[in-house]
């Protein structure tokens, strides 16, 4: 596998002072090419403020504590490639101060915990590959690792290989809401996985080439609701498209983690165009034997393409146009409504 080129405009750009630049009245913050943006959120003082990131690549490690709420974190120019936030931590990774590895969680690039955030036309993207760490066999390597509620991504590409996007909750209690809009989202295995109330709307969804001689090579997702959680995954209007060969990929699997054996995933996939990619005999698998995806909430509606084609029924439960009515944002989202900000 070949380490990705990001296309990030404000290449020759003179560098900025090392601090981020302030707007204070206006409670906005400027990164530029030679700031951080992790300086910038923690120069953030109180909700509501916003971090601009203009065009150029920061490789670096962002964390948005809980405590800045509301915050937006958004790119200077509409082109989500132009400003991208990268670095290539993996759950085998070893830490620079020999505590251990970084897990799963710890290898994001970017980690938010803060209720109200808000992400947009950004790139972020852990470029970490398998290839040149055949000693690591942690392979997980996360691009976004998000777990506050109302959290919102919009025009955002999500660039990594496995688990690629992390859609978490604060607690096992919590039914956090996470929506995402118009983003661009790929890797191979389980690339988007986690237990929030998350919903993708408009997204691309694109499984890659993975060098290996087995199928599946992967699956796009791996939701591990919780059990008291009437809502997981969804995704609407959106496709799926791939870089592998037809049938390469399932669409999903159960995560029923060792320490949530609760855990009952539900994901709904409805309205959206399924590529080749996926295979339409049996789109779902298992990641244990002992949680079975046909006692798991996963349900279809309405989709098309040739990853969509329903040849045996019992592989593809459909819900009816009554349970569809209820699958939708608004049920999802409740009274939280960031869909109707334009």
């Amino acid at each position: 596998m070949r380490r990705r080129t990001f296309m990030a405009a404000g290449a020759g750009l003179a560098l900025a002072a090392a601090a981020p630049a302030h707007a204070a009245a206006r409670r906005v913050l400027h990164v530029r090419p030679g700031d951080s943006v992790q300086a910038a959120v923690d120069a953030v003082t109180g909700p509501g403020w916003t971090i601009v990131v203009h065009p150029g690549t920061y490789r670096e490690v962002v964390n948005v504590p809980a405590d800045k709420a509301e915050l937006t974190v958004r790119g200077a120019v509409p082109d989500p490639r132009a400003a991208v936030i990268v670095h290539d931590n993996a759950n085998g990774t070893q830490k620079p101060d020999g505590s251990g590895t970084y897990g799963t969680a710890g290898s994001a690039t970017f980690t938010s915990a803060a209720p109200g955030l808000t992400v947009r036309d950004l790139t972020l993207a852990n470029d970490w590959l398998r290839a040149d760490h055949p000693d690591i066999t942690g392979t997980q390597a996360v691009a976004a690792y998000t777990y506050g509620d109302r959290t919102h991504f919009d025009n955002v590409r999500l660039l990594a290989h496995q688990d690629t996007l992390f859609v978490e909750t604060t607690a096992l209690t919590a039914f956090d809401r996470q929506y995402f809009r118009r983003c661009y989202i790929e890797g191979d295995v389980d690339f988007v996985f986690g237990r929030a109330t998350a919903v993708f709307e408009e997204c691309h969804f694109h499984t890659l080439q993975r060098d290996v001689g087995f199928t599946p090579k992967g699956m796009v997702f791996a939701p591990s609701t919780a059990r008291a959680n009437p809502y997981g995954i969804l995704a609407v209007r959106s496709r799926i498209t791939s870089g592998a060969e037809d049938g390469a990929y399932k669409l999903a699997r159960p995560w029923v983690p060792s320490y949530e054996t609760t855990a009952w995933p539900s994901l709904v996939v409805r309205n959206s165009r399924i590529g080749p990619g996926i295979d339409p005999v049996a789109p779902y698998t298992n990641m244990r034997e002992a949680y079975p995806w046909q006692t798991m909430r996963f349900r279809e509606y309405a989709n098309s393409g040739p990853g969509a084609v329903i040849s045996v029924p019992d592989n593809r439960p459909q819900l009816t146009a009554e349970e569809a009515a209820v699958h939708t944002r608004r049920t999802y989202l409740g009274d939280w409504r960031p869909y109707e900000r334009r």
